[in-house]
Formats: structure tokens, C-alpha cells, sequence
């Protein structure tokens, strides 16, 4: 089955993993494109691979989202080796006993659909690495 990924900093492949636009001046890192950096404004940037693994820095269980949207999940804030990553806390009961902050987790892929043709578009998401 042919894969997509949902969002262009996600690839996809034997070891999936994000990939940030990083400030060749200040090292700041973006997800989207920017045409120059917020932080010092200089224009050029690299691709630089994310670390995989982290550390969930902030959180919230979502009770209530858009039509669709199955409720509870966890949206957080992960520190992947000094880069800032937000995205949902999967593959865990969605409570304070099985979340917490301080708590080590690795990127992991999540199926969000497949069109008429049979292509699978993959989102990203972060599980327990404990």
C-alpha cells in the first residue's frame, strides 16, 4: 500500500522522523518554511533530521474537539534534544496515571485514512518509551 505522509516535515520510511528547517546563523528550528529565521532574521536555513526520542514537557487531555474528533487524547509539548515538537501523547490511556510530565517518549506513526485509490496518509504522534 502506498503511503503519504500528513505533513511535509514527517518522513516516512524504515525509521520515520521529523525534519526541521534550522537557522544557519542561530540554530533556531521551524517545522513550516519560513523566508527568514523569528528568531534572528537571517534568510538561509538546512534540513536537520529530529532526535526520535524525548521528553513530554507540557500537557492537556482534551475533552472536547471538532465534530469527528474521538475524545479524550493527549496533546503535548515534547523536547526532542532541545527541539520543541508539539503532537499527541498515543498508545496510553489518556489520564494523569499514565501521563506525566518529566515522562521519556519516542515518535511514532498513526494511520489517519485511506482515499478511494488505497493510499494511506500517516500522521505523527508520541508513545511511552517506558
Amino acid at each position: 500500500m502506498d503511503r503519504v505522509p500528513l505533513v511535509d516535515y514527517l518522513a516516512l520510511g524504515d525509521e520515520p522522523h521529523l525534519v526541521a528547517h534550522e537557522c544557519m546563523a542561530c540554530g533556531a528550528r521551524f517545522f513550516d518554511r519560513r523566508s527568514a529565521c523569528a528568531s534572528c532574521g537571517l534568510q538561509e536555513f538546512r534540513r536537520v533530521e529530529v532526535a526520535r526520542t524525548g521528553t513530554l514537557r507540557s500537557f492537556t487531555i482534551v475533552h472536547f474537539a471538532a465534530e469527528g474528533v474521538p475524545v479524550p487524547f493527549v496533546a503535548g509539548v515534547v523536547d526532542c534534544d532541545g527541539t520543541s515538537v508539539k503532537g499527541n501523547v498515543v498508545n496510553t490511556p489518556p489520564d494523569p496515571e499514565h501521563v506525566r510530565l518529566g515522562m521519556k517518549i519516542r515518535l511514532t506513526t498513526v494511520p489517519v485514512g485511506i482515499d478511494a485509490a488505497g493510499v494511506e496518509a500517516v500522521g505523527y504522534g508520541f508513545e511511552p518509551a517506558e
